[in-house]
């Protein structure tokens, strides 16, 4: 299933946590926090949004860091995604 987003939204796959620490302390499941590094999934149109025209300026397959609590999470055939507006990105890894 592939998913489409609309305006200036983003979909994006979270970057799987290290399980380790640099010091070498291998952490519980629990004690991790959810990566703030994703992959690209899928890009929206951009366009006219609230009235004002948007430029989509990532793309399908770059990595990115985004805000801590930003977008809406979802599950579609087992795999997690996040929705999210092009806004909340802050960076692109190059």
């Amino acid at each position: 299933m592939n998913i489409r987003p609309l305006g200036d939204r983003v979909v994006i796959k979270r970057v799987e946590a290290e399980e380790t620490t640099k010091s070498g302390i291998v952490l519980p499941g629990a004690a991790k926090e959810k990566p703030q590094e994703a992959e690209i999934v899928s890009v929206g149109p951009g366009g006219l949004v609230n009235g004002k025209e948007v430029k989509m300026e990532v793309k399908v397959g770059e990595r990115i860091l985004f805000s801590k609590y930003a977008g809406n999470e979802i599950k579609i055939d087992g795999v997690e995604y996040t929705i999210l507006k092009q806004d909340d990105i802050l960076a692109v890894i190059e």
